[in-house]
């Protein structure tokens, strides 16, 4: 299937998401940060990102930004997944650049429905 980015500095979020991906057939590939996130995204070219907001080094908002904008990842999907549940907050990831904006837990229908309506 596809190659899936997961960037969280949680462990259990990181493995929930990981699991969802993986029972779909996804690959995965895992950042604990903005900053490898961004460097993984740039190595590895996945066909999607899921980008955690609240994290050290470098937030999401601030990795979603940097990899819609270098041409060498902007073709990238990212979907923010993150506690932040307000209005202003999914207006200023979309400003970012995010392709989508779901708010923790995920729920894994949520989850699978948004990987499959970016992934096509």
């Amino acid at each position: 299937m596809a190659k899936i980015l997961v960037v969280d500095d949680s462990p259990t979020q990181l493995a929930n998401m990981v699991r969802i991906c993986e029972s779909q057939g996804h690959q995965i590939v895992t950042a604990t940060n903005g900053m490898e996130g961004v460097e993984l995204a740039r190595s590895e070219k996945p066909d999607l990102i899921l980008m955690d907001v609240v994290m050290p080094e470098l937030n999401g908002f601030q990795a979603t930004r940097k990899l819609t904008r270098d041409p060498e990842t902007q073709h990238i999907p990212v979907v923010l997944v993150t506690t932040k549940d307000q209005d202003t907050d999914k207006v200023w990831g979309e400003r970012q650049g995010a392709a989508g904006y779901i708010v923790k837990p995920p729920q894994e229908s949520e989850l699978v429905a948004k990987i499959r309506e970016l992934l096509g």
